[in-house]
């Protein structure tokens, strides 16, 4: 009988939730919603073969984790292109209807929270998973299930991917503040991130008392469902009990698109949670697929952006920063002021001259705003309101870190500290190998940086890898206890294993972010031969081009930078990709160019392929080469391998070859 009572409970509990958290219609009182949650409770600690983890009671939390695991996604995670006026918006709207024939658009708030996956098996929640890179992220299934409008069990049997975005609502984050500053601790400055801070939780009973909230917004491989329009996908969803957000508008033209997002703008004061925009999807499904993407975007989506509010306080100073590349940038210090939801004290100024041309001076009145909603900028003095006591600022002529002269290419706007041995160019330098982005060295922040360094500890990155023997000098500076140290060290070691493209990214490459690191990473296959690279074979990879591929022959050239290499290397660091190991075959050994179109592979995955059966990959045909893989479009290239007399292969042999 209890069994049968458990369902019932789950079921009405399920219910209530839905009313409650989704339609904003609840029922029952919360006393009896309290009471039936309480039963449940009951009747499933007595009986223990009832637990399913897809119970109501679980969206309480109570799991706590060791740490979040990585998950690749199936369908890559993109970001949008963004649009800032009525111009922008018109453009985009009149170039879709061109490109595709179509001219009915979906209308959506873009919720300033963290984009969130959720996969469904058997008509059970399965796991969720964050963004991430956009091809890798963190499940966070445990964290996820305890918001309560999300359906934990539905109608749909057939595996099913929804997306959306996990947020704090105004209110929940307005009170959470209250009582981190009731117990002195550090206030969160938006509710983006106290969401995203929130769902990173390795208790999840914390991230249930936070009272996160979701809408979701996209139907992975919705056509597999019968459904032709994005419209169709999100009332399907609501449909199967998840929160889609109310003020969707499904409009024709560009007026009505501009139209719409002024009315839809003019909510955002009035809502329950912080927009920062609005996103504008092409509805049909048929046309998205014709209009398809580009390497980091849809180009049937774009995101329109609200000006950026902007606001007056008081310059009180400038002071100057140096980055790991030795870059001298000038930051204003101001009377602390709200901008976008958070406090802001600081603001870039960016280099010598925006200062001369604005004629910014300390003490000035100045307009402040943030940069795309994120990076707050001076945008102009008022000298209109000088009263005498203000300053113009003098430029300095030296790196405030080290004293050595600064340099100033003239067709460079930023001032540079040369000296590789600069103190604060070695901090930014660390803290960089060792983010979240790189090699992910948990403890190694900015401050115990500092700390090490002035303690003499660590000088280098090869340093980084000796730390594990000055645990006795580590605990004798203040703030170290043996955990802590014990973290550290465990943390460093498994920085050890990350695959190449971390590694290059902390490297700090000029010119080499996360995207160009990976794509290095995976035609390369291992730091050896990308230190062989010609600049034309570097210039001809996706996502270098020539300036960067200048920038990492430089780097490589570098006498400091080979033998600290080689120490990384001594110390036990990869220097491999991800990607599988290389294999023996007849390519092995050859110098080898693909050309045209292979069907089934993308360039790069062909040139990988390549790679990881020990050929070395060219971007150019010449007397060294040993062979062509021509398909469909191939043409120069082919040409002038033939005249050579260079062994060519077909697209159709190479792929009869590799399926045998």
């Amino acid at each position: 009988m209890s069994l049968v009572r458990i369902e019932e409970l789950k079921a009405l509990l399920r219910r209530y939730n839905y009313e409650y958290h989704v339609l904003d219609k609840p029922t029952v009182s919360d006393q009896e919603y309290d009471r039936c949650m309480q039963e449940l409770i009951s009747l499933e600690t007595l009986t223990p073969e009832s637990y399913d983890p897809n119970s109501p009671t679980q969206q309480v939390g109570g799991l706590v984790l060791e740490g979040f695991s990585k998950l690749k996604h199936k369908h890559a995670m993109l970001s949008l292109g963004n649009v800032y006026n009525a111009q922008d918006v018109q453009d985009f709207v009149e170039r879709m209807i061109k490109d595709c024939g179509q001219d009915e658009f979906v209308l959506e708030l873009k919720i300033d929270g963290l984009a969130m996956s959720a996969t469904y098996q058997e008509g059970r929640f399965s796991h969720a998973v964050t963004r991430g890179d956009g091809e890798v992220g963190e499940v966070v299934s445990a964290n996820v299930r305890t918001i309560k409008s999300i359906p934990l069990v539905t109608s749909f049997l057939e595996e099913t991917e929804i997306r959306g975005e996990v947020f704090m609502p105004k209110a929940s984050f307005e009170f959470l503040n209250e009582e981190r500053l009731k117990k002195g601790e550090e206030l969160f400055a938006n509710p983006r991130n106290a969401a995203a801070g929130s769902i990173r939780q390795l208790d999840s009973k914390i991230a249930a008392s936070r009272k996160l909230d979701a809408f979701w917004y996209y139907l992975v491989q919705a056509e597999n469902k019968g459904l032709k329009t994005h419209s169709e996908a999100l009332a399907w969803l609501s449909s199967q009990g998840f929160k889609v957000n109310p003020y969707t508008q499904v409009v024709k033209g560009s007026e009505a698109v501009w139209k719409a997002i002024l009315e839809l703008g003019a909510l955002r004061a009035d809502l329950p949670y912080e927009i920062d925009g609005i996103v504008i999807k092409v509805n049909s499904f048929e046309a998205q697929r014709q209009l398809g993407f580009t390497s980091k975007t849809p180009r049937w989506a774009v995101a329109y952006k609200f000006p950026a509010e902007e606001v007056l306080t008081t310059l009180q100073d400038i002071f100057i920063t140096v980055g790991r590349t030795g870059k001298i940038t000038p930051n204003a210090a101001l009377a602390p002021v709200r901008i976008a939801g958070t406090s802001v004290a600081f603001a870039q100024l960016h280099n010598e001259d925006f200062i001369k041309e604005r004629d910014i001076r300390i003490g000035d009145i100045v307009t402040v705003r943030k940069a795309g909603e994120i990076i707050p900028e001076v945008v102009k003095a008022h000298p209109e309101r000088r009263d005498g006591n203000q300053v113009p600022y003098v430029f300095p002529t030296q790196c405030p870190s080290c004293h050595e002269p600064l340099k100033r290419d003239l067709d460079e706007a930023a001032h540079v500290c040369i000296n590789t041995q600069c103190p604060a160019r070695l901090i930014e330098s660390l803290a960089h190998y060792a983010s979240r982005d790189a090699l992910n060295i948990e403890g190694l922040g900015v401050k115990s940086i500092e700390q090490l360094h002035a303690a003499h500890l660590l000088n280098s990155l090869a340093d980084i890898y000796t730390l594990k023997d000055k645990s006795i000098q580590i605990l004798a500076l203040p703030g170290w206890k043996e955990k802590s140290v014990d973290k550290l060290i465990l943390a460093i070691e498994t920085s050890k294993s990350l695959p190449l493209d971390k590694l290059l990214t902390g490297l700090g490459i000029r010119q080499v972010g996360e995207k160009a690191a990976r794509t290095l990473s995976e035609r390369y296959g291992s730091l050896e031969a990308l230190r062989k690279a010609t600049l034309e074979d570097l210039s001809q990879t996706k996502d270098v081009g020539s300036i960067t591929a200048q920038c990492i022959l430089e780097y490589f050239n570098e006498d400091a930078n080979r033998v600290m290499l080689e120490t990384l290397i001594q110390a036990g660091v990869n220097t491999q990709s991800a990607v599988a190991a290389r294999i023996e075959s007849r390519f092995s050994g050859l110098t080898v160019v693909v050309t045209g179109s292979i069907p089934g592979f993308t360039r790069e995955e062909a040139e990988a392929w390549f790679i990881n059966h020990g050929a070395n990959v060219s971007g150019s045909v010449s007397k060294k080469t040993d062979l062509v893989v021509f398909g469909e479009g191939a043409g120069s290239k082919l040409e002038k391998a033939q005249s050579l007399g260079v062994n060519t292969l077909s697209a159709y042999d190479f792929l009869q070859e590799i399926q045998s």
